[in-house]
């Protein structure tokens, strides 16, 4: 007579007969299909993305244009125009003293900036998602603490999925991720911050930022340009 022991362990015996041999190579993760874009489609899908999850996105040609661009998204919305830089040379590089009236500094955030300006390490298309870790020229600080949190994207960082993400972290830390050579904190950040946990009443800023802007750079990021 079956007993239920017997049962269980034919289940286990049939599962492990049709388990892949030892050296068979594993199929890669599937990705979804409009993850799989480039050029201007892999432009537009970040930015649908982005914008349904309540950030804002505008576009600049070049990298000396990023600037006017914080100046006026602040100006528009009628914001302190006091901004904390990122002291990395994809965001601190950049001409600020054409914005006279922007009041900027660099480093890592106290708690009372209004507004900071970082680059990241990725766009993530397939849900406008932005990749971002902690480390000296990139302060998580920056990333959560200001109420409006400003993000450059170079055109070379947008990927479409997240393994791309993975990717060129990897790329930038040398390949590798053990030995201490994986940031402290690698963040997905997906739209500002919010909540609907009290009275199902959506609460911006609830843990973060209560505006997310995206600028969208039209050019490789400055580290990545030829020198003459």
């Amino acid at each position: 007579m079956s007993t239920d022991r017997d049962r269980m362990l034919a289940t286990i015996r049939a599962g492990v007969s049709r388990s892949p041999t030892k050296g068979t190579p594993k199929p890669g993760p599937l990705v979804p299909q409009r993850g799989q874009q480039t050029g201007r489609a892999l432009v537009d899908l970040f930015r649908k993305q982005a914008e349904a999850a309540s950030a804002t996105v505008v576009e600049v040609a070049r990298a000396e244009d990023v600037p006017a661009a914080v100046a006026e998204y602040l100006r528009g919305r009628n914001l302190p125009p006091q901004i904390k830089l990122a002291p990395d040379a994809r965001v601190q590089g950049l001409d600020w003293k054409s914005q006279p009236l922007l009041e900027t500094s660099s480093g890592a955030s106290d708690g009372h900036d209004p507004a900071s300006v970082t680059p990241v390490l990725a766009g993530v298309a397939e849900t406008g998602t932005l990749m971002v870790h902690s480390g000296d020229a990139t302060p998580n600080t920056l990333h959560f603490l200001p109420e409006t949190h400003i993000a450059v994207v170079y055109a070379d960082e947008l990927v479409g999925t997240y393994e791309e993400g993975w990717t060129a972290l990897r790329a930038k830390q040398g390949g590798d991720l053990s030995n201490g050579a994986m940031p402290r904190t690698v963040s997905f950040v997906t739209g500002p911050s919010r909540s609907a946990d009290i009275g199902k009443i959506l609460l911006m800023g609830a843990h973060g930022p209560k505006r997310l802007h995206v600028i969208l750079v039209d050019a490789p990021k400055p580290s990545a340009r030829p020198t003459h």
